[in-house]
């Protein structure tokens, strides 16, 4: 099995305030770091430190080249990146408050540059049995689901950031990964009742997509994921949060990475759990990214 993530390269400028600034404030930043992210570099550099053998694909700047070298330290390969002269890389305004909140103004750049005939070059050595991992931080999604399901391959999406146009897409998800808000948004979009509980939202988005497995993160109040019929709940490992950028990167590549290698559902979820703690507990994003004998050697408690 192969494993390809098509997805965004960002470059995140972090600044740490005291709040996050409302309108027509002005806010004294007390620092600024340079860090790599984007959700599809993150989600790649997840599953590559889980131990799968993955591919990146999207497209960056002349100003993101090493936004590659840090994917091809963590053993994801970057074959099937393009580089763009004609346009900057996606970056990321990241303010991130002392409780290790985060809230973020996000600028596509080379992330919405991807065109279909990138897509059929690079899917033209993917099919069944071969993995699609995909966010919303690039063009061209409809046709990539499409092509990819055609192909035969399993596809799993974050729906992040979240929005109407991505209602398409959903039926063709084997794996649908969200967050509370994402999921409530969802279901607002069909015009479905929001439950107020998270396992009524587990169980609305399963009972409307039933070929998908719904995995449902919970912050701190850990996970669920809803599939066949069954609902499974998974404690969050506790953690003294610095920096929740890539939170939910991590856990999403970390189970995937278990379900895809063969691991039940609880056991992928624990593992996740593990690697988010973790991730939580180290500032950046993709830098926060744990190790898969990290993850193993982390007690849960």
């Amino acid at each position: 099995m192969k494993v390809l993530c098509f997805g965004s390269l960002n470059i995140d400028y972090v600044y740490q305030v005291p709040h996050f600034a409302s309108g027509g404030e002005t806010l004294a930043a007390a620092s600024l770091q340079r860090f790599s992210g984007g959700k599809g570099l993150n989600q790649s550099i997840a599953l590559a430190r889980a131990g799968l053998e993955v591919r990146h694909a999207g497209a960056v700047g002349t100003d993101g080249l090493f936004l590659l070298e840090e994917l091809r330290a963590a053993g994801a390969g970057t074959g099937y990146v393009e580089v763009l002269e004609d346009v900057s890389t996606g970056h990321a305004i990241i303010q991130r408050t002392p409780a290790g909140e985060n809230c973020i103004l996000l600028y596509g750049g080379a992330n919405r540059r991807i065109t279909r005939e990138q897509v059929d070059r690079v899917l033209a050595d993917f099919g069944p049995g071969d993995a699609l991992v995909l966010q919303n931080e690039i063009s061209e999604l409809p046709y990539l689901t499409e092509r990819a399901k055609a192909r035969g391959m399993t596809v799993a999406l974050n729906p992040s950031p979240m929005e109407r146009g991505l209602l398409p897409l959903l039926p063709r998800a084997d794996y649908l990964l969200v967050n509370e808000i994402e999921a409530a948004q969802l279901l607002e979009y069909l015009d479905r009742a929001v439950p107020e509980t998270a396992e009524g939202l587990a169980e609305a988005l399963a009972d409307r997509f039933p070929a998908a497995a719904v995995v449902l993160t919970l912050g701190p109040q850990g996970s669920l994921c809803a599939a066949g019929g069954r609902l499974v709940r998974q404690a969050a490992h506790p953690a003294r949060a610095v920096d929740t950028t890539a939170a939910g990167d991590a856990y999403t590549g970390f189970f995937l990475a278990g379900v895809l290698t063969g691991q039940s559902v609880e056991q992928a979820m624990e593992y996740a759990s593990a690697a988010a703690a973790i991730a939580v507990s180290r500032p950046g994003a993709a830098p926060s990214i744990p190790s898969r004998e990290e993850v193993l050697a982390k007690p849960n408690g």
